[in-house]
């Protein structure tokens, strides 16, 4: 764990990011937990922290599947122009891809993100939920 929280160190040092967007700490996966782990420490919100907001992230297939806890975001993006480059990324990751009905296929893909949007007037969401926002968050 130390030595992951070291490279996000490093790297928070070298670009100096306002926002850090991870997994969910409550995924089902042990490494998506970690990963979370070691954010929230290497970004302890000390004087001169760079890093101002965390957002967590679900992950198709991987955070729904870890009951009894869920997901609940609070933040919702709008990627009605940008759904298409999200599918065609996944394209790239044929290992990860399954058939539909799985939720990490590309129609579940498209499907999520269309409920998504849905439960916030849109037509495509990605979903996040805020861990952290320091700061006039609104001047960022």
């Amino acid at each position: 764990m130390l030595d992951i929280i070291k490279s996000i160190e490093k790297i928070k040092k070298f670009l100096k990011p306002r926002i850090i967007f991870t997994h969910f700490e409550k995924d089902l996966n042990i490494d998506h937990q970690l990963t979370y782990q070691a954010v929230i420490t290497a970004t302890r919100p000390l004087e001169n922290e760079s890093v101002k907001q965390i957002y967590s992230f679900e992950v198709l297939s991987s955070t729904e599947w870890n009951y009894p806890t869920s997901f609940s975001p609070n933040v919702f993006f709008d990627i009605s122009e940008t759904l298409e480059d999200k599918i065609k990324a996944m394209e790239c990751y044929k290992s990860e891809l399954c058939e539909f009905p799985h939720p990490r296929s590309l129609e579940g893909i498209r499907l999520n993100a269309k409920y998504q949007g849905m439960r916030v007037g849109l037509k495509y969401a990605e979903a996040f939920k805020l861990v952290r926002a320091v700061g006039d968050f609104l001047n960022f």
